[in-house]
Parts: structure tokens; C-alpha cells; sequence
């Protein structure tokens, strides 16, 4: 009886042991698959902020400035329409810059007296500013023009453009590329996130006004310090779990 019972003893802690073993390998799994996410996290590339281009919005009878639903080759405003042109970087239109100049067409129009068998359209340009340049391309010295454009009835809204701030520039898919000869090379490209920002001298906050550590790496593109802290209490509640493991082991 003594025999069976040592032995039985003997296999109940070599069994311990390897169940303690499995724990502490698992353990580890986790901790390292932690590891791993949180180095893919703080790794990721920036994403783009969004593309560079000339964006179109229209405006009548008051209303603010709206998003155009179709090009300013296909639109035909109306008389007493405004339409209007932003050269800027965005993502979308939800975040796009709009024309810097109110659409008020009394304002640009008032003075200029409508003919018969013509239309008067007026036409905002704003060049946008210098963080909106393209690398090596200078804002134009007058970063906003206006106009108004006295154009047939059936023009369209790329004509009553052309008669203020030519000229155009289009790439071969019709797409409106250059106002004015602004800016003389490239269509709508996309653009890093980091180009997006305003240099750091110019965005400089106060020391009142300083963001916090999060912010200030959410900014920049990388991971937040709320996700590298995160994943930093992930790694020692998994190199806890592994020394209780070998301890029960």
C-alpha cells in the first residue's frame, strides 16, 4: 500500500508540474501576442490625409456655401447664381475648405447690368494658403479673386469660370487640374498626413494651452499614450500570470 501511494504521489506532482508547464506556455502565448499587437500599433504607417484639389460649391438666394453634386463642366447655374472654387488639402467632403468669400452675388454682381440672351453668374477663386501649396509652388499674391461672369444662358459653369481666372487646366479625364495657371503641375494627388499639418512653429501652443501626451501623439499619426500604456499593463499582467503559473507548477 505504501508503494502505490508514493507512486501515486509521485504522478499526481509530475502532473502538476506539466499542467503548471501548459499554463506558463500559454501565458506566454498571450503576453507575446500583446507584444506583438501592440508593435504592429505602434509601427502602422500614417495614413493619407486626403488629396490635394481644386473642390467646386455653389451657392443662390442667400444660402451658404453647398458642396456641388456634379463638375463644373456638366453644372449650368443660373442667373443670379454664385459658384465657387477652393484649392485645398481634404479627405472628403465633410472636411473640405470652403471659399474664404461669402457667396453674395448682389455684392460681386450688383453693378454689372444683365443683357439680354446672357446670364449673370458670379465666380469666387480662392487659391487657398501655403500649407495648400504644392512642394515647390508658391500661392498665387492674391489668394482670393472674384468676378462676374456674363455668359450665354445655356453656359456652363466651367465657362462663366473661364471668363474670370484663366487659364484652366484639365487632365485627360475632364478633371479641373489649374485656375489661373494655380497650380502649373499635378491633378488631385493624394498627400502623406504629415504634409496635411501646419509646421510646428506657426501651430505652437501656449503653455496654457499645451495638449496632453495623448493628443499629442494622435496628432502626429502614432499610437496615443492611452494604447502604448494600455498595451504595457497587457505585458506584466502576462508576465504575472507566467510567475504564478511556474509557482503552482
Amino acid at each position: 500500500m505504501t508503494t502505490v501511494k508514493a507512486a501515486g504521489t509521485a504522478t499526481g506532482k509530475a502532473t502538476g508540474r506539466a499542467a503548471g508547464r501548459r499554463r506558463a506556455a500559454l501565458a506566454a502565448g498571450a503576453a507575446a501576442g500583446a507584444l506583438l499587437t501592440l508593435t504592429s500599433v505602434a509601427a502602422a504607417p500614417a495614413q493619407a490625409a486626403g488629396y490635394r484639389y481644386w473642390s467646386f460649391w455653389e451657392g443662390s438666394g442667400g444660402k451658404p456655401w453647398a458642396y456641388a453634386t456634379q463638375g463644373p463642366a456638366t453644372a449650368r447655374p443660373a442667373e443670379g447664381d454664385v459658384i465657387g472654387f477652393r484649392f485645398a488639402i481634404s479627405n472628403g467632403t465633410a472636411d473640405t475648405s470652403l471659399p474664404s468669400v461669402a457667396p453674395d452675388f448682389t455684392g460681386i454682381c450688383g453693378a454689372v447690368e444683365k443683357k439680354d440672351g446672357s446670364k449673370r453668374v458670379a465666380v469666387v477663386v480662392d487659391f487657398g494658403g501655403p500649407a495648400d501649396a504644392p512642394p515647390g509652388e508658391t500661392t498665387p499674391a492674391k489668394p482670393v479673386v472674384v468676378g462676374c461672369a456674363q455668359v450665354r444662358e445655356d453656359a456652363t459653369g466651367a465657362e462663366a469660370l473661364a471668363t474670370v481666372a484663366k487659364p484652366l487646366r484639365y487632365d485627360g479625364a475632364a478633371m479641373l487640374c489649374g485656375i489661373a495657371g494655380y497650380p502649373a503641375r499635378g491633378c488631385g494627388e493624394q498627400v502623406a498626413e504629415d504634409a496635411s499639418k501646419p509646421s510646428a512653429a506657426s501651430t505652437a501652443p501656449s503653455a496654457s494651452s499645451a495638449p496632453a501626451a495623448s493628443t499629442a501623439g494622435e496628432e502626429r499619426g502614432g499610437p496615443s499614450f492611452g494604447v502604448l500604456a494600455g498595451g504595457a499593463a497587457v505585458l506584466a499582467l502576462g508576465g504575472a500570470a507566467i510567475w504564478k503559473a511556474r509557482r503552482r507548477g
